[in-house]
């Protein structure tokens, strides 16, 4: 994206009008401290019982094998090598779905899968008292396990394995059969597609960690793709990638600045057809992250960002946020009062009515 002009850094106002609608927004989407720790129990128990899965097929192959190899160590005889959390950072409030990737030592199979699915209810009977409901999908390379509790959680586990992904880097690896596949093995695709997912949660948490209000606008744009269907079309992988604007910026962002500075980025055009889009910085080779979108579909965004800049010159950032406007918390934002009221008479309320003649509404 486009970086800030060379000059005097602007002045960071952390408590400015629209950071403090920005930080209100965020703090009624992220979720609440009761949903964070359900997230983080079955998240927990999920992995213990897969450890012991892993732990029963691996003493299962060694009795099957006692007559073989017995140097085996270090999990290298393990069929799943470990499990990792994906999109633990994106969650909103409300949200009931967890995503974990379980990484197989082979290329994974239905055989496998169903194993896991049959074994997997008798690990969790020994962690915790609390009944799940489990059902293997093998179209979607997974399982997917449901709680029974208050919070009904559910947890998608998705098979992979790294040499779907070594496989698929060698020219001809699909006909040159150096690698046998199973005869039951699992759609490629799907797989990749966990990968994938693997390296963008490594991407992401490398990048929060260090950009002020990156985190907090994911939030706000995950609810705003929630709110409004011109933006449900964004991809989510996408959106993470508003980081190239912040990070852009020659100074850190307050949450305001940083919410108008990616609509802004997004104004210019970038994400239409023929511009230099959004790369994906975990591909080896150029792909564009919007390569699914329509070019309608990047018209319509590019336009909606547009009306929502035209919003914000206006003092209306609630209604990019779906929000109703602050009380006025000090007296040094009242001396905008009467000219923010003439602009709601005069501009505002025209902007809303062109934004409705559109073949798109935009309902912020």
């Amino acid at each position: 994206m486009h970086p800030q002009p060379q000059g005097p850094a602007p002045l960071c106002h952390p408590d400015s009008s629209d950071d403090r609608y920005g930080m209100t927004k965020h703090a009624t989407i992220y979720p609440t401290e009761e949903e964070l720790q359900a997230v983080q129990k079955i998240v927990s128990i999920t992995e213990r019982a897969l450890k012991l899965v892993s732990d029963s097929l691996s003493e299962h192959e060694k009795n099957k094998n006692k007559e073989g190899d017995d140097k085996k160590e270090g999990g290298k005889d393990r069929a799943l090598k470990g499990v990792l959390q994906v999109g633990k950072g994106l969650l909103l409030q409300g949200d009931r779905n967890v995503n974990l990737v379980l990484l197989c030592s082979e290329k994974p199979s239905k055989t496998l899968l169903s194993h896991i699915a049959e074994n997997l209810p008798k690990e969790l009977v020994v962690i915790s008292p609390e009944k799940y409901d489990i059902k293997c999908t093998v179209s979607e390379a997974a399982i997917i396990l449901n709680s029974c509790v208050k919070h009904k959680m559910q947890v998608t586990i998705t098979l992979t394995s790294p040499i779907i992904r070594e496989e698929n880097m060698r020219e001809g690896d699909v006909t040159s059969g150096m690698v046998k596949d199973p005869p039951d093995v699992l759609d490629r695709q799907k797989c990749l597609d966990a990968l994938a997912a693997l390296c963008h949660a490594k991407w992401f948490q490398a990048r929060a960690n260090g950009l002020q209000s990156y985190v907090i606008i994911i939030h706000i744009l995950r609810d705003l793709c929630q709110r409004v269907p011109t933006w449900s079309d964004f991809p989510s992988w996408a959106m993470e990638l508003v980081e190239k604007a912040l990070s852009s910026a020659s100074s850190p962002q307050s949450p305001g600045d940083a919410l108008r500075r990616v609509f802004e980025c997004i104004s210019s055009g970038i994400i239409l057809k023929g511009s230099p889009g959004l790369l994906d910085p975990c591909e080896k080779d150029p792909f564009d992250t919007l390569a699914t979108m329509t070019d309608q579909q990047r018209e319509d965004i590019t336009s909606s960002a547009q009306f929502a800049l035209r919003i914000l010159a206006f003092r209306q950032i609630h209604k990019v946020l779906g929000m109703d406007p602050l009380p006025q918390m000090s007296q040094r934002f009242n001396i905008h009062n009467n000219r923010k009221q003439r602009r709601d008479s005069d501009g505002v309320d025209g902007f809303e009515a062109e934004g409705k003649k559109d073949k798109k509404e935009y309902n912020f």
